[in-house]
């Protein structure tokens, strides 16, 4: 059925032409040189995951799997659409190639990446391929007997071309198609519409797809079955999507730092998030995080009780040097922004409203600062806290 042959398995050791019993995802991860959580992300958008399954034991990448996934690689180093990419992947014929020639052609595209992210450079011809450090905790950095995937250019050859499915138009997504989605009850299909690629602008995002949709939904008037809720599916579906794509923007921060997302030095200038009391979807909250990491702003969302006295103590141990209350109700408590101001009178503080009535209710002071749209407010935020 294939010519693909079996990839050497880093943890048993066994010989090119044996039995895999499939690869985890980490192993794969370092092989195509992506974080795990990208790996995870094509399977649960585009279908592209371990198909290997043993009892007792995690799914594991066959031999066919890592190809398919090589592909996609690829394709996605050359600018082609990831959901474009992942459709030429999963079409792609494994009877018609081999994965030597399958994995060489991504280490010319990473060869490519490499050379073009360093202008200037010039790499001597006939260098080969650099073997990868070994991991100081005892990994294995490939696949055993294969040098892992850090290329170093020889010349520039002429780059040959996989048979890969004809190119299908992709119809655009409009907030129509979530709705319908969201009233059919499909949360996956929420998800992937909803997609937001880590290279994507959250702020755009939000604002053509995501808040059209929200309102299109609202004003909907839905017999729904007990159990079901719309507007939790929805939400629930927004904050999937925000979580991959913070999860995504992470690896890749600290892929490039080499430190963690998370380290000391990281939450030194640090926006604190909050949403108003009564607000039970404070999704905009959550999307302006997200348009504010994409910036390089460590922001943090405030869940649980928000309340005057809880924000107090957040912002006293935290020490952000801004806050920002975030709503889309028409008459919200700002009781914590009157606690903020009155407790610390220089903290700069955003307050996110649409509502000209609920503004008349803001202190009238020079650290409070009323924005009515969300770009406004992320310009905003991101003027003072980088």
């Amino acid at each position: 059925m294939t010519n693909v042959r079996p990839l050497d398995d880093p943890h048993t050791g066994a010989e090119s032409g044996a039995t895999s019993p499939g690869l985890a995802v980490a192993v794969v991860a370092r092989r195509l040189g992506v974080a795990p959580a990208t790996l995870r992300t094509w399977d649960r958008r585009y279908g592209l995951g371990p198909s290997e399954h043993s009892a007792g034991a995690h799914r594991r990448y066959s031999d066919d799997d890592v190809a398919r996934l090589m592909v996609m690689r690829r394709l996605a180093l050359d600018g082609v659409a990831p959901v474009d990419a992942a459709r030429s992947a999963l079409a792609l014929d494994l009877s018609s190639t081999t994965r030597e020639r399958v994995e060489a052609e991504l280490r010319e595209s990473l060869a490519l990446a490499d050379s073009e992210a360093q202008p200037g450079h010039d790499t001597p011809a006939g260098i080969e391929v650099e073997p990868q450090k070994p991991d100081p905790r005892g990994a294995v950095p490939g696949i055993a007997g294969v040098a892992p995937l850090r290329p170093v250019r020889t010349d520039t050859p002429e780059r040959p071309a996989l048979r890969l499915a004809a190119p299908v138009a992709t119809p655009e997504i409009t907030s129509s198609d979530i709705v319908d989605a969201v009233l059919r009850g499909n949360l996956s299909t929420c998800v992937r519409l909803l997609t937001l690629e880590a290279d994507q602008d959250p702020a755009e995002w939000w604002t053509t797809l995501v808040e059209p949709t929200v309102r299109r939904l609202s004003a909907r008037t839905v017999l729904a079955k007990p159990g079901e809720a719309p507007e939790v599916l929805l939400a629930s579906a927004t904050l999937t999507v925000l979580g991959d794509f913070i999860r995504e923007r992470e690896a890749r921060a600290d892929v490039e730092s080499g430190g963690s997302a998370s380290h000391p030095s990281r939450m030194r200038k640090i926006v604190l998030l909050f949403s108003a009391v009564d607000d039970p979807q404070p999704l905009a909250m959550h999307a302006l995080g997200a348009a504010l990491v994409a910036q390089g702003v460590t922001a943090r969302v405030v869940t649980g009780p928000s309340n005057a006295h809880r924000a107090m103590e957040l912002v006293t141990m935290v020490r952000p040097v801004a806050t920002v209350l975030v709503t889309s109700l028409t008459r919200p408590e700002l009781g914590i922004v009157h606690a903020l101001h009155d407790a610390q009178p220089d903290l700069p503080i955003f307050v996110g409203l649409s509502s000209d009535d609920a503004a008349a209710d803001l202190p009238l002071a020079a650290n409070v600062s009323r924005v009515r749209s969300f770009h406004g407010l992320l310009h905003e935020v991101l003027a003072i806290s980088r």
